[in-house]
């Protein structure tokens, strides 16, 4: 059954942002791209799990918010499904390389969120 994979949350002021989540709640922040303003969120559940992974960077537009990812087997798939029962695709599929696709849909109560496809292939 897909689930949440991934968060990523924009930030205006990264040093802030990662400053706070980490003193909040103990994430921990790494840099995978050294040239890219994103950083990797690690987190764990309260009994010291691997819990959902999420992403840090830049915010892009004032009205981004943080969005969660579900992970499906087929970006493609889903995208159809959603437009049939009503939702709305606002970001096509992307191809993150070396990891897998992505898209940003609406929900028929205007919430915004993502698909994810795990695929070391995507170019």
């Amino acid at each position: 059954m897909p689930t949440i994979v991934h968060f990523d949350i924009p930030a205006d002021d990264l040093e802030r942002a990662k400053s706070f989540y980490s003193k909040l709640f103990g994430w921990k922040f790494e840099k995978p791209i050294e040239t890219m303003e994103y950083y990797l969120i690690d987190t764990e559940d309260l009994e010291g799990k691997k819990g959902p992974g999420g992403g840090l960077g830049k915010r892009g537009t004032a009205e981004q918010k943080i969005t969660n990812f579900i992970g499906v087997p087929s970006v493609d798939e889903y995208l159809a499904k959603i437009e049939k029962l009503g939702g709305k695709v606002l970001m096509a599929k992307t191809a993150v390389p070396g990891m897998g696709y992505l898209a940003i849909c609406m929900d028929t109560e205007n919430n915004p969120f993502g698909l994810w496809e795990e695929n070391e292939e995507a170019r």
